[in-house]
Parts: C-alpha cells; sequence; structure tokens
C-alpha cells in the first residue's frame, strides 16, 4: 500500500512540475510582452511629446505670418538696407526654428505648398502648371505646409 502511495505522489509531483514549467513559460511570455508594450508607449509618448515642443508655436506663428507679408511687400517699394537686414533675419530666425519658405516662382505648381489664385494663358506647353508669380508667400513647419503660398500659374491657351 506503501509503494501505490508513492508511486501515486511522485506521479503528482511530476504532473505538478511539468504544470509549473508551463505556466513560467506562459508568465514569461507575458512579462515579455508587458515590457516590449511599455517600452513601445514610452516611444510613442516620447514621439508625441517632440511632435508637441516642433508645433507648439504654430499659432504664433499664423499670427506673425501676416506681419512679416507687411514687411515683404515694403521691401518691393522701399530701396532700405536696414529693412532688408531685418527681413534676413527674420528669415534665419524662422529657419532655426523649421520655418521654410515654400519656393514658388518658375517651380511646378504644387497644390499641397500652394494655392492658385489666377492662371495666366501661353501658348506654350512646356510651361504648363508652372508658378508665374507669386502673390504672398507660403512657409512650411518641418516639412509640413504652414500657409500655402499664393500664386499665379501658368495655363496653356487652347487652341
Amino acid at each position: 500500500m506503501k509503494k501505490k502511495k508513492a508511486e501515486t505522489q511522485e506521479h503528482t509531483d511530476t504532473y505538478t512540475v511539468e504544470e509549473a514549467q508551463q505556466r513560467i513559460a506562459e508568465l514569461e511570455d507575458q512579462y515579455m510582452r508587458a515590457v516590449a508594450d511599455y517600452q513601445n508607449l514610452e516611444k510613442r509618448v516620447a514621439q508625441e511629446r517632440l511632435e508637441f515642443i516642433k508645433f507648439a508655436n504654430k499659432e504664433l506663428l499664423e499670427r506673425l505670418l501676416p506681419s512679416f507679408d507687411t514687411l515683404l511687400l515694403a521691401e518691393k517699394y522701399v530701396q532700405d538696407d536696414g529693412l532688408k537686414l531685418t527681413i534676413k533675419t527674420l528669415y534665419d530666425a524662422l529657419e532655426q526654428i523649421g520655418v521654410k519658405r515654400v519656393e514658388t516662382v518658375g517651380k511646378q505648381f504644387n497644390p499641397d505648398t500652394m494655392e492658385c489664385i489666377e492662371t495666366v494663358e501661353s501658348s506654350d506647353h512646356s510651361d504648363e502648371d508652372i508658378v508665374v508669380e507669386e502673390v504672398r508667400p507660403g512657409f512650411t513647419l518641418y516639412e509640413k505646409t504652414l500657409r500655402p503660398a499664393l500664386v499665379k500659374v501658368n495655363s496653356v491657351q487652347q487652341s
């Protein structure tokens, strides 16, 4: 009787060890997944924080751009070295914080960064959809359009 009881005990212990090893493997897997999820969360939060910092001044920049437009308009009509230096200094400051002016004149029309306010007809087919005049400059903030440029675009004259 003792022998049978010992065999049963041994069988139960073996079964419990196998069960425990399986449970350990399951818990290790859950732990590894939880750690990976946490690391992904940390990365996402850091990326969101960086994006927030980058674009935190977007509203301020949008409010300042009309004043900058006035300076650019004044530059067209007033020949003043102080004004030119001020505009250059502002451009440099804007570039340092990720703002870039959209290149327009002579470039292919891009609806992502430009807004066409007028089409100018031409008989030259090679210049179709080329910007011929910039009415108001456009700007990007870290490659995202802050304000589209207002432009006049060449279109082909229909014969």
